[in-house]
């Protein structure tokens, strides 16, 4: 890769590292599977990266990327996690800003969500994507897209977690809330 295009896709790591990890967050419920998740698509961007800088949207081809990576991990054999009694390293201490536990009962509903209504669940009301770009990133149709999405904001209204929390009443507004 030229120099031009290896400055190029830095930066562009550097802006968009931490919206991909917190995407993949919503989309794994895990912040190790998040990192690993990110780290993928960028290496596969960073393959085709003369491919990738061309298109007319590029953070809409590394999300496609995203999704697409996500996807693979269901299909392959996934490494053994082990338990172990003591942490190899200490954990960070929470965020400090306001609503960590309201974002964490949110995230703790999108888990429960089935992993298609939970990405377009994500795509639509945390990236804010549109239908049908929602459609075209998940390789279905628009229709799909509005009937899962329906199913998934239904589940989420019935959750107790976000029973309890007064702007979780639409669950759709929480989860464009919960970004800020």
């Amino acid at each position: 890769m030229r120099s031009e295009d290896e400055d190029e896709f830095r930066r562009f790591t550097a802006a968009r590292w931490p919206g991909l990890v917190r995407t993949a967050y919503l989309l794994t419920g895990d912040l190790g599977h998040a990192e690993d998740l990110a780290q993928t698509t960028l290496i596969k961007a960073y393959r085709s990266w003369h491919r990738v800088r061309r298109v007319d949207d590029v953070d809409a081809y590394v999300r496609k990327i995203l999704i697409n990576a996500n996807r693979s991990r269901f299909r392959a054999k996934r490494p053994v996690e082990l338990s172990v009694a003591t942490l190899p390293e200490p954990q960070a201490p929470p965020d400090a800003g306001s609503g960590v536990e309201e974002r964490d009962v949110l995230f703790a509903a999108l888990a429960g969500l089935p992993p298609r209504q939970r990405a377009i669940v994500v795509l639509r009301y945390w990236e804010d994507l549109a239908e049908g770009e929602v459609a075209a990133l998940l390789g279905c149709s628009v229709g799909t897209v509005k009937s899962q999405a329906s199913r998934a904001l239904a589940k989420l209204r019935t959750d107790a977690g976000l029973a309890g929390l007064s702007p979780f009443q639409d669950p759709a507004a929480a989860m464009r809330g919960a970004r800020t």
